[in-house]
């Protein structure tokens, strides 16, 4: 049996031909595993930080800002840490009401609160001046609204306001932030 050259030249160009398809094939797969390896990396360190307390708006403003947003962050946590001073207005407030009706008077003891733990001095000194706006603020309460929690929730809105006001004009400084009222008696 003969061979046939043009036979054997042509099987060797096929052969040559997969060859470079596969080699082709074999380098896009490495690629796309390289890629992968590289997107599971990044993954990965970045599920790390958030899960490690860290977040990715602080992250974030933190490239953007150099660092600040870290001590934000730590500033806001030691603000939320930091306790709530109760400074109580004693003697319990005493108002009469002007209105024609079956209650007479109100008596209301309250407590203030600030985090600022300087403030509390501060309180105390203006202590005449607080009750002074409080007690005109009470007496001009209509004593049937007080009667409804909505009510009792706006007298306080109302009463931290005035506390608020009287503090920043002797003080220059906004330096209580809640109002309390541990007693509420009405007759």
């Amino acid at each position: 049996m003969a061979t046939n050259v043009d036979d054997l030249d042509l099987d060797l160009d096929d052969g040559d031909q997969p060859e470079a398809k596969s080699k082709s094939k074999l380098l896009i797969i490495i690629s796309i595993i390289v890629l992968l390896l590289g997107v599971s990396a990044t993954a990965t360190l970045m599920l790390t930080g958030v899960l490690s307390g860290g977040d990715e708006e602080a992250f974030a403003e933190q490239n953007e800002t150099g660092g600040k947003a870290e001590k934000s962050k730590k500033d806001k946590k030691k603000k939320a840490r930091t306790p709530l001073n109760y400074v109580p207005l004693d003697p319990p407030f005493v108002v009469n009401f002007t209105a024609d009706t079956d209650i007479r008077f109100l008596q209301i003891t309250v407590e203030v609160g600030t985090r600022n733990a300087e403030a509390v001095e501060r309180i105390r000194e203006h202590r005449p001046a607080i009750r002074n706006a409080l007690v005109m603020l009470l007496s001009s309460q209509d004593p049937h609204t007080l009667n409804t929690r909505e009510g009792k929730e706006q007298l306080r809105a109302e009463t931290l306001a005035e506390i608020q006001k009287v503090m920043k004009g002797e003080t220059g400084a906004v330096v209580v932030e809640s109002v309390f009222f541990t007693s509420f008696v009405m007759q």
